[in-house]
């Protein structure tokens, strides 16, 4: 998704150097002041709304920060997350840096990288929070790691997400476990299955699947793209998608624009195999009847993608105070059990569950009588995700491969 960012805060831990000098910014280790200049500002969360689960956390989460922290929160809705990130960059290069627009932006992989590369970012702060010591670090170093980036505490943990496979038990009884298998399965059962079109997250996550189980140079991924050879590492992925595509939905000549799309394509029946990178998905959308009760989840045998995904902050923030009281409510056990609810959005937590207190414990208790919740342990085989760089050339070399074919 490189230069590190200037280590000018551990010389000046309340001040931060931007392009138009240096301007005043709250200290994250002083965390009553922190909360004292937070009240009555207004926050302006940039975040993809792509889907109305989220979009309604973020509604309850301004309810909730209002109420305790008297922070007026907006969720400015973007359809990806590098809008804001070129907002941002293009205030830095007008001389804007400390009236920006945006406050508080989620991201990870390649967005984070960008900022990160061209100074764009406040901090580090994270681990300031006083609730971040409930995802307890040193035990899940994927809550300090993006895309095999170290975070350095300039962005903040906020939920997991890992690839789930689901399928209408219906009409499939014996699922793909692999990339290989998926093929020979969609040959067995043209139209029946489909991925996002990209620059889409979801859909070049898949890719990204496809090319860790396909290459014979796995190595390359977790390095820089141009410290590689791109056209020999990915050669087995094209060939994969060039015999995929013709027995895809719609013979691979169109593809659903987002996840909750292709969703959509399961829940009317055009589809019965379909994934997710969150991995309640599915059981929230049977509950809430947008799937059949036949749907069934699961993750293949060798395990699938996963990552964290992270809030941060713009170094130009005018509200870098409320920002941070923003983030780290998103990380009490109070938001983070409410957006694992699968009522509410069903996204996994970030805290160390097993090492909280047994009344905080039960918060996070999950409804096993759904029939498409994944079974106990599922999720404990998550594959790394490769540096960066990769999900940019892939997204690039599959629009220059395939668009308008």
């Amino acid at each position: 998704m490189r230069a590190p960012f200037p280590r000018l805060a551990a010389l000046l831990p309340a001040m931060m150097l931007t392009s138009t000098g240096l301007a005043a910014a709250p200290d994250p280790s002083d965390w009553e002041a922190v909360l004292d200049e937070a009240r009555g500002q207004a926050v302006y969360w940039y975040a993809w709304a792509g889907e109305q689960r989220t979009n309604d956390y973020i509604d309850w989460v301004a309810g909730r920060v209002e109420a305790q922290f008297d922070i007026a929160l907006t969720h400015v809705k973007v359809g990806d997350t590098a809008e804001a990130v070129s907002r941002v960059l293009a205030e830095k290069q007008a001389g804007n840096g400390d009236d920006g627009n945006v406050d508080l932006i989620w991201i990870n992989g390649e967005n984070f990288a960008t900022m990160k590369a061209n100074d764009l970012l406040f901090g580090p702060f994270a681990g300031s929070l006083p609730n971040f010591a409930l995802t307890h670090p040193e035990h899940n170093p994927e809550v300090v790691t993006d895309f095999t980036l170290p975070t350095e505490g300039y962005e903040s943990p906020w939920g997991r997400a890992q690839i789930t496979f689901y399928y209408d038990s219906d009409e499939v009884a014996a699922p793909p476990q692999d990339i290989p298998a998926l093929l020979e399965w969609a040959e067995a059962n043209p139209g029946r299955f489909t991925y996002p079109r990209i620059p889409d997250f979801t859909g070049s996550t898949f890719l990204k699947q496809a090319l860790i189980e396909l290459t014979d140079e796995e190595e390359a991924l977790y390095a820089p793209v141009e410290e590689g050879d791109f056209a020999a590492v990915t050669a087995p992925l094209w060939d994969y998608l060039d015999a995929l595509h013709p027995h895809l939905w719609r013979s691979g000549r169109q593809f659903p624009a987002t996840g909750p799309e292709m969703r959509s394509l399961m829940g009317n029946g055009e589809l019965a195999l379909a994934f997710t990178f969150t991995p309640s998905e599915p059981a929230a959308a049977v509950a809430d009847f947008e799937l059949p009760e036949s749907t069934r989840s699961y993750v293949p045998k060798g395990g699938t993608l996963g990552n964290v995904h992270f809030v941060a902050i713009p170094f130009n923030s005018p509200h870098k105070a409320g920002a941070m009281v923003v983030a780290d409510f998103l990380l009490s056990p109070e938001a983070q059990a409410h957006k694992q609810d699968l009522a509410v959005w069903g996204d996994h937590t970030v805290l160390d569950v097993a090492r909280l207190d047994d009344d905080t414990r039960a918060m996070f208790a999950l409804d096993e009588s759904n029939p498409a919740m994944l079974l106990a342990g599922a999720l404990q085989q998550t594959l790394p995700e490769p540096h960066p760089s990769w999900m940019t050339a892939l997204q690039d070399a599959w629009q220059a491969r395939y668009i308008g074919n």
